[in-house]
């Protein structure tokens, strides 16, 4: 059974490339444009992985984390920050909500399939 992912960004082109990735990989794949419409759609099936920019509007990254951790459905699930944010103190952020790995835009399609097997379990 195909592994499904969560892909939140507020660009609809990111949303598209990393989708275009995953969905080619054989992930399933849903996307929310911001953190308040990926919590929306987090409706008790299993996620394997949600991707996350970290700047968006209506709920940025590091608090969608923070949110998604506090919900037993999902606090087990593996997060990972997609973003052009490399500075440490937002890396430290991330990771101290509970964020467990940190992909820098732009990326390459290999690396960001190499980093989602990484945390997806088989």
């Amino acid at each position: 059974m195909a592994k499904t992912l969560m892909v939140v960004d507020d660009s609809a082109s990111i949303r598209q490339v990393v989708g275009l990735a995953l969905r080619g990989a054989g992930y399933e794949v849903i996307e929310a444009c911001d953190g308040k419409d990926a919590l929306s759609k987090l409706t008790g099936q299993k996620i394997n992985l949600i991707i996350s920019d970290v700047n968006m509007p209506n709920m940025d990254g590091i608090t969608l984390v923070k949110e998604v951790k506090k919900l037993s459905a999902y606090k087990f699930t593996p997060i990972m920050m997609l973003t052009t944010e490399s500075q440490d103190d937002k890396k430290m952020a991330g990771k101290a909500a509970g964020a467990k790995a940190w992909v820098v835009k732009p990326f390459q399609p290999p690396q960001l399939l190499d980093a989602v097997a990484k945390l997806v379990l088989p």
